[in-house]
């Protein structure tokens, strides 16, 4: 069929993306961006304020979206904002690359995005020092870039990026917790881990003691929907329940907005977000928006 060879274009994008504090904390932690490169930088639904959306009349290049969990008390929706910030001021400025770069050669762009993360690393902990918070501001940081039809994905922390496809749901992403350091390390069962004290300490953050910035490469197929969110969404719903809600899925919107209840419901703990986006023909598409 000609929409499993062509790329897919604007039209044929369904995203959304949705944040909220909980039930819980007084203050909401998080922050998300969803946006599009072409030869510039689009940005389409962010929870960050200033940044202005960009308009471009080139062709997409590639779907850039991001999720940052901010850690501590006080400090981490700051360091959550810093974060995005900094990385999407950097792919920004990196944009040309994508849109010349050799797709035979993907560990250049792997290279970009670790690159990024360890920058924006950096420009944190002098921001921290320079503001007198050193050891305060941290946060996660997982971030898609989807090209076509070569996706990849940076993990700093322990929000996540799953991909639903065929009716599969698989976590790309890899938990960088203390306990999950653990399990690999055979300490512990991954059942037991999740009931102890270390399944929400972090071994890797943004502007924290390490930071150990992890980019995959996936290959994905049209119908692939991808889902990035933070923990407050995984400590009341289960991979299960997730796979269900994409198994079932019309827009991205309305998934989105179920699971965030789905996480209210479960107790929400923690603040929630919630990045839905998948490649759908455009016919379904207008649909769904």
């Amino acid at each position: 069929m000609a929409e499993s060879i062509h790329k897919p274009t604007d039209a044929d994008i369904d995203q959304y993306g949705v944040t909220h504090v909980g039930k819980v904390r007084k203050e909401n932690q998080d922050h998300f961006l969803i946006s599009t490169l072409s030869k510039h930088m689009r940005v389409d639904q962010t929870s960050l304020p200033g940044i202005e959306g960009l308009t471009s009349s080139t062709e997409r290049v590639a779907w850039l979206a991001m999720v940052a969990d901010g850690v501590g008390s006080g400090a981490g929706e700051e360091a959550a904002r810093f974060a995005l910030q900094a990385i999407a001021a950097y792919v920004a400025r990196s944009a040309q690359a994508f849109y010349t770069a050799d797709a035979t050669e993907p560990e250049g762009f792997a290279k970009l995005l670790e690159d990024a993360a360890m920058q924006c690393h950096a420009d944190l902990l002098e921001h921290a020092a320079e503001e007198g918070k050193t050891g305060r501001l941290a946060t996660t940081l997982t971030l898609w870039l989807g090209l076509w039809p070569q996706a990849y994905v940076l993990q700093v922390g322990d929000s996540r990026l799953y991909i639903y496809h065929q009716g599969r749901l698989t976590q790309i992403s890899r938990d960088q917790t203390m306990a999950e350091d653990l399990v690999e390390q055979g300490v512990l069962t991954r059942e037991h881990a999740a009931q102890t004290r270390w399944a929400h300490v972090l071994s890797s953050a943004i502007g924290g003691p390490e930071a150990a910035p992890v980019v995959t490469r996936i290959v994905r197929e049209w119908g692939t929907i991808v889902l990035l969110c933070s923990d407050g969404l995984t400590k009341h719903v289960s991979d299960e329940q997730i796979a269900e809600r994409l198994g079932n899925l019309k827009s991205s919107k309305e998934t989105a907005e179920l699971l965030l209840q789905d996480a209210l419901d479960g107790g929400g703990s923690d603040n929630i977000t919630v990045l839905i986006g998948r490649t759908v023909p455009r016919t379904k598409a207008a649909e769904a928006s």
